[in-house]
């Protein structure tokens, strides 16, 4: 969609720009990073945060709110290994990323990014991702919902710049994760490997 280009196009080039001053993390906390934490069953925090964001089940009401779309559904068919992060095989889906909720502080009820499953020609909500850059975090590992975020990682490319060193922690509110709500891809999620926007993550890892 064309506003979501020109919004990024302004915010990414700048964040990137700052980024290359951001700090890094420890190579203990790296390494933290690398065990994906496993949930059995939803906490309060969750159902409440759940229930905040049903009304985004609807893709187009997700968009009025500025969450807009990065297009590509993003695959790891065979996992892979980037730095710290360890992603099993699965997808993440198609993300809708609203900048405006971009900052130093996560809000359970304003996550960055929504997450989508095509299912028969249409957007089904299955994940909500919160986001943080290495910069705004200020050298430290942002929380919620108990968890620390995994990173900090580099930017994924083709939704977003290399450059574009992030936290992030996806949360599958509304699709069960085998491996643990909180694991960054889902095994149970698919992206169509023969339609154009798919993108295959860890082909040569």
């Amino acid at each position: 969609m064309r506003p979501s280009v020109m919004h990024v196009s302004f915010v990414l080039p700048a964040l990137a720009a700052v980024l290359l001053f951001a700090p890094s993390a420890s190579s203990a906390q790296q390494a933290k990073q690398a065990g994906a934490p496993l949930a059995t069953k939803m906490t309060p925090e969750l159902i409440a945060t759940k229930a905040a964001l049903e009304k985004y089940q609807d893709p187009i009401v997700a968009v009025r709110d500025g969450f807009f779309s990065t297009v590509a559904c993003i695959d790891f068919p065979h996992g892979a290994v980037d730095g710290p992060i360890t992603y099993p095989p699965g997808a993440m889906g198609v993300h809708l990323l609203n900048t405006a909720n971009i900052g130093p502080k996560l809000d359970p009820a304003k996550p960055q990014v929504l997450i989508y499953e095509p299912v028969a020609g249409k957007l089904k909500l299955v994940a909500a991702e919160w986001f943080m850059p290495e910069q705004v975090a200020g050298g430290k590992a942002p929380e919620i919902f108990g968890q620390t975020l995994y990173g900090p990682m580099a930017g994924h490319a083709p939704i977003m710049p290399a450059e574009f060193r992030h936290y992030d922690l996806h949360v599958w509110l509304w699709k069960d994760n085998p491996r643990g709500i909180f694991t960054s891809t889902n095994s149970a999620v698919k992206c169509d490997p023969k339609a154009p926007y798919t993108h295959a993550e860890g082909m040569h890892h």
